[in-house]
């Protein structure tokens, strides 16, 4: 385990790393640089930034931070493309839009152009219609993933005991029964978090402890926690969030 801050100017780590930082805060600080570095690296390197969205309060808090006045010019964010891990069937203005946080926390502050947002649209009556949709945006690989973890270990839209937890062909698909409200969703698939290029992993909080812990318990499986799905990415945690790891 590591703690403290990342180093900047290294490219997403593809391999177990955990970051323990004191709070919520430090945990949007540190991670706020390590998606900076990621922009800057694949704007260099292929000029452009595909980056995926989650909703919730921690990668809420993370959004702020990057639209802020002390981090905003620090990224070229005209070279962005901004999709989404995943969203609720709702339309997009609806208190429960994962691209409605998205847009009022970073989108609308940073000036981004709508011709650069790729979001999933959830307020479709044919959800599955609109996965197949989505998928085309998925062709090309994703750069960054922001992702967050539940209490119960979801990731994403996908749910313990979920078939989307054991789904191997599709990148995106309707998830029509979720066990927390709303029922109906969209989301990315293990094969679609498996195909991006970086991913960083958020976590705060005592209650997330008990998942963050089964994220990295080799004993258990993606089935039963689908952040096991992320465990050899980069994770960003608080102490209450890392109670339960081993020293």
């Amino acid at each position: 385990m590591r703690a403290g801050t990342p180093r900047h100017g290294s490219p997403p780590a593809r391999g177990r790393v955990i970051h323990t930082l004191e709070d919520a805060d430090a945990v949007a600080h540190a991670a706020a640089e390590r998606v900076l570095d990621s922009g800057r690296a694949a704007i260099g390197a292929r000029g452009a930034f595909r980056i995926a969205l989650s909703g919730g309060a921690t990668p809420g808090r993370l959004y702020r931070r990057l639209a802020s006045a002390a981090l905003r010019a620090r990224c070229d964010w005209r070279r962005a493309v901004f999709l989404f891990a995943d969203e609720r069937a709702v339309p997009p203005d609806h208190p429960d839009s994962n691209y409605r946080l998205a847009r009022q926390t970073l989108l609308e502050p940073l000036e981004i152009e709508p011709a650069q947002v790729r979001r999933m649209r959830g307020e479709e009556p044919d959800l599955d219609a609109a996965a197949r949709a989505y998928e085309l945006e998925l062709e090309s690989p994703i750069d960054l993933l922001v992702m967050g973890v539940g209490p119960d270990g979801h990731t994403a839209s996908v749910f313990p005991e979920h078939a989307a937890a054991g789904e191997k062909l599709r990148r995106c698909v309707a998830v029509l029964d979720s066990p927390k409200a709303p029922p109906r969703r969209l989301t990315l698939t293990p094969r679609a978090l498996e195909e991006a290029l970086g991913a960083i992993v958020l976590a705060t909080g005592a209650e997330k402890a008990a998942a963050v812990a089964a994220a990295f318990d080799a004993s258990v499986t993606p089935e039963r926690c689908p952040a096991v799905l992320l465990r050899d990415r980069e994770w960003f945690v608080d102490r209450p969030a890392a109670g339960r790891l081993p020293r």
